[in-house]
């Protein structure tokens, strides 16, 4: 369109003022155009006389091209809120909520326009408010978190075979606090904090931090990256917040965070800003910046600590951190009588088969006993019974499975011996024989 079609509009629009077709065609050439002064005196003569809800959106148009996001952002609520639905109009808000840093706000108005069409998606809001290789959104109401997360042990510190180091220092850290809070408070110190426990895979640092709950009759939040990685900017810590919110609304509480060496990896290499924002989020949550922790006990569990940011080590944060090795001979033969009770068992040695599972781990002990159920379960297809599981059926299943815990060890051993300054992993050490 030209000047001559401009001026055939105008020609027109003076023999019939009142058609409000022609007008806002000859408003829409003017924005098509970037006349931008021009299509806003069109679009708003138009509202005055008709309160044209297309002249609105046109409007909003000229204000977001010439850099008006409040003015087009207030006309567009409006027309919203009157119950407009339209996927290009909830598109334009978002970009203008975008504009004025309501990142929370764009991203629901995006997602009505979504929920119109899920097929539908625009390449710049995409970009600025997806967070790359996330595709789920698990924002959760409150009362979903509560079903979801909260738990109530019914186990304690004597379901828990061994790990007697664990559970001492778990006991200070933790326990006595709860306890004794008078004395704690005389000193000055917070009720509350944070461990680490760190070790092989399949060692039982979830089951100790369920029984700590036990222990102190608190309540229990597991969490773990997946909960609370979303695929929206600024969800993931959303997330997080309201995860702690839900401990500080029910202390006591253990919060017990799972592999969280991918929640908290080093910033250094995260090459994504929203894996640092997520990362200060959680040491602020850690901190109580905005909230009190007070009656919060926080375990962290990882198998790889020295991939954590060392800001989480930091005193009032995981300033404590404890190894929790494979078990040892008396927990091997405590989990074995555990995981054999009501299975079909004949005369089973538990001390010498807990003696032959050097540096297994709990999930190892599993191994071997469904390995040994396996082949019971061929014999005793021929005749419909149950075959006894015998302490020869278990030795041999040692033979086919060997400990997990080797190839951690390997790894850990290199760590423990050439970055270890401050002798944070002296324990590995003492464990391998290798330091006293």
């Amino acid at each position: 369109m030209n000047d001559e079609t401009i001026n055939s509009l105008k020609e027109a629009l003076k023999l019939s003022p009142t058609n409000s077709p022609l007008r806002l065609l000859l408003a829409e050439t003017f924005l098509n155009l970037n006349k931008l002064e021009e299509a806003e005196i069109e679009y708003s003569t138009l509202i005055e006389k008709t309160n044209d809800t297309k002249a609105k959106i046109g409007l909003a148009k000229v204000f977001f091209k010439k850099g008006s996001y409040s003015a087009c952002n207030v006309i567009l609520e409006e027309v919203i809120d009157n119950g407009l639905i339209d996927i290009q109009v909830y598109t334009l808000y978002s970009k203008g909520l975008l504009k004025e840093n309501s990142t929370q706000k764009a991203i629901e108005v995006y997602q009505k326009a979504i929920g119109l069409d899920p097929n539908y998606f625009d390449e710049e809001l995409d970009s600025q408010l997806r967070q790359k290789g996330n595709q789920e959104n698990i924002l959760l109401e409150e009362d979903e978190l509560d079903y979801r997360f909260l738990q109530k042990p019914n186990i304690n510190f004597n379901d828990v075979g061994g790990m007697e180091s664990v559970k001492k220092e778990i006991d200070l850290k933790i326990i006595k606090p709860l306890l004794h809070p008078e004395l704690y408070k005389a000193y000055g110190k917070k009720i509350g904090g944070g461990i680490l426990l760190y070790g092989p895979p399949g060692c039982g640092k979830t089951f100790i931090a369920k029984a700590t709950a036990g222990q102190v009759n608190a309540k229990f939040i597991t969490i773990s990256l997946n909960d609370i990685l979303d695929m929206w900017i600024g969800n993931s810590e959303k997330n997080l917040h309201e995860l702690f919110e839900l401990a500080r609304e029910n202390t006591p509480c253990v919060l017990f965070i799972d592999e969280i060496d991918a929640l908290g990896a080093s910033r250094s290499d995260m090459k994504q800003s929203s894996g640092r924002h997520l990362i200060n989020q959680f040491l602020q949550e850690l901190d109580g910046v905005n909230s009190s922790n007070e009656g919060i006990l926080i375990i962290g569990a990882t198998n790889t600590p020295w991939n954590l940011d060392p800001a989480f080590r930091r005193p009032g944060r995981f300033d404590r951190i404890v190894f929790v090795p494979p078990p040892d001979a008396t927990s091997r033969e405590s989990i074995l009588r555990l995981k054999l009770n009501n299975k079909p068992t004949g005369m089973i040695d538990l001390q010498s088969i807990a003696k032959k599972t050097e540096n297994y781990s709990g999930a190892d002990i599993d191994a071997i006993i469904d390995i040994s159920i396996e082949q019971k379960l061929e014999s005793s297809f021929s005749d419909g019974i149950p075959k006894p599981l015998e302490t020869n059926d278990l030795i041999a299943a040692i033979k086919k499975h060997k400990p997990s815990t080797q190839e951690w060890f390997a790894s850990a051993k290199n760590f423990a011996m050439f970055a270890n300054d401050s002798g944070l992993y002296d324990e590995i050490l003492t464990y391998l024989k290798i330091k006293k």
